[in-house]
């Protein structure tokens, strides 16, 4: 094992944050073999790896999800999924999930949709007569489809990783998106016949029906603005984030639930989430091309061969590992230090790297909902005020129904890349 990645293991084991960690050993590593010129050029990598015009998007859809926040469009969108699924046995569970889906194509955040919609539903849950375990739970299993269904953050930092298109990924992930909400509403019906949980006797009113739709109405068209600029080649990746600042902005004001005044503090906190990840993507970048440098990835490659090379059995045995890795690093961190390894492997056994993205993306979301680390699982305890062990034991019929789409995705690639191809994508 080279030195610089022994010194980066035993940083992170010591409690230096991983951001800094992965600057560190290559760093390190470098002055310690005295190649000061290596790492002088590895700091210009740091740098080079954030001075990138496509990643501009980031912080423009982390303010635009802090204005929709700030602007209680995630509360419109719970009274718009009222509107279709409230009247269904289970009506409230099946109304968190939709929120999810609906809220992914705003945020693409799934600590934001724990927070957001669990802040919200797992009281009114626990009113209507479900349990707390089972309405965290819930919350926690469908914020994770926030990253999938676009647009998405980190499949913009692994489209920037891997050279791919940003518009074949987004258009990659909606059909797996919607494909695990799906799922899950319907384990969420299996579990409330059993249980006989609540169901709202009756449709909703005119009356009802006529102010969800008004208040759903504008909220919806920003998934339609986003996606639809980006996917018919109208804009950019990160036009489409300028738009949805402006249009978010636009209707949180215009609707008098955004004061002029809270904004200045809505760039505030954009900043700062925004730093972190661009600290991220400049540190993986650094780390990255170590690890090119040492040939890591490229004597990977050679083990994965020499153990399969069946590209089925390959992917069967990633989704394993990722699933691991997402158990213990985050999404954003876990696609900068784990895609420049895999990528050339996966390269080389004639994988669409816009089916494999979505894989990894996937499991490495799930794995924000997983012990002992999953960042879900501690912000819905936070909600909550439950322990995290209590929400795992009951998120246990969730973990199998994400199991079961990621391998529906792994065997079935045209679930991935039958949209992007429709488009005209190559893949």
């Amino acid at each position: 094992m080279p030195l610089f990645v022994s010194l980066t293991i035993v940083a992170a084991l010591l409690g230096m944050p991983i951001v800094f960690a992965l600057a560190f050993g290559p760093l390190a590593g470098f002055v310690i073999d005295g190649k000061q010129v290596m790492a002088q050029i590895g700091l210009q990598r740091f740098f080079a790896g954030i001075n990138q015009f496509p990643l501009l998007a980031i912080p423009l859809f982390i303010l635009a999800g802090e204005i929709m926040n700030a602007g209680e469009i995630t509360r419109r969108l719970v009274t718009f999924s009222k509107l279709l699924v409230g009247h269904l046995r289970g009506g409230l569970a099946h109304v968190n999930i939709l929120s999810s889906i609906l809220f992914a194509g705003l945020s693409g955040s799934a600590v934001a949709d724990t927070t957001a919609l669990g802040s919200m539903l797992i009281p009114a849950m626990e009113k209507d007569g479900y349990t707390r375990k089972f309405a965290t739970a819930v919350t926690a299993a469908s914020s994770i489809i926030g990253p999938i269904i676009p647009p998405s953050i980190i499949m913009i930092v692994y489209a920037y990783i891997m050279n791919v298109s940003v518009g074949a990924l987004f258009a990659a992930g909606l059909v797996p998106g919607l494909l695990m909400g799906a799922s899950l509403m319907a384990m969420t019906a299996i579990i409330a016949r059993k249980r006989n949980f609540p169901k709202r006797e009756g449709l909703p009113s005119r009356k009802e029906a006529v102010t969800g739709i008004v208040q759903g109405f504008f909220p919806l068209m920003t998934p339609v603005i986003i996606l639809g600029g980006i996917l018919l080649g109208i804009v950019s990746p990160t036009e489409a984030a300028v738009l949805a600042v402006a249009y978010s902005l636009v209707l949180s004001l215009v609707s008098g639930t955004l004061s002029p005044g809270a904004i200045p503090g809505l760039f505030v906190r954009a900043a700062k989430s925004s730093s972190i990840v661009l600290l991220m993507i400049g540190s993986a970048s650094l780390f990255g091309w170590a690890l090119n440098i040492a040939g890591i990835p490229q004597s990977l490659a050679r083990l994965v061969l020499d153990i399969t090379e069946n590209p089925i059995l390959f992917l069967l045995l990633i989704n394993l590992v990722l699933f691991v890795v997402g158990m213990f690093l985050d999404a954003g961190p876990a696609i900068l230090i784990v895609g420049p390894v895999l990528g050339p492997t996966m390269l080389g056994m004639d994988i669409s790297p816009i089916h494999f993205a979505v894989i990894m993306c996937l499991n490495l979301t799930i794995g924000l909902a997983t012990p002992p680390f999953g960042l879900v699982l501690f912000a819905s305890a936070a909600v909550s005020k439950l322990r995290v062990g209590e929400i795992v034991r009951a998120m246990l019929p969730f973990y199998l129904v994400h199991i079961l789409v990621i391998l529906a995705i792994t065997l079935i690639p045209d679930i991935s890349l039958a949209l992007p191809r429709l488009l005209g994508y190559p893949v």
